[in-house]
């Protein structure tokens, strides 16, 4: 399964731990739980967010919603 990389933030947003980046990841978490699975992977490095679900189906939802704006 891939990873999907997104530059989200500011470069000054260069840890998961930085206040916008952990908002961010709950609102992946909470995505995830409608999905009925998880999360299985998040970085934030100079304001680029990796990302990636154990879910193909939800993996396919965001690359639509990245690639379309819907």
């Amino acid at each position: 399964m891939g990873v999907i990389e997104v530059d989200m933030f500011e470069e000054s947003v260069d840890s998961p731990a930085h206040p916008e980046a952990l908002k961010f990841r709950q609102i992946l978490e909470e995505v995830a739980d409608e999905y009925n699975c998880s999360l299985n992977s998040f970085s934030v490095e100079k304001g680029t967010v990796s990302f990636s679900f154990d879910s193909d189906l939800l993996m396919a939802d965001v690359i639509k919603v990245l690639r379309d704006g819907k």
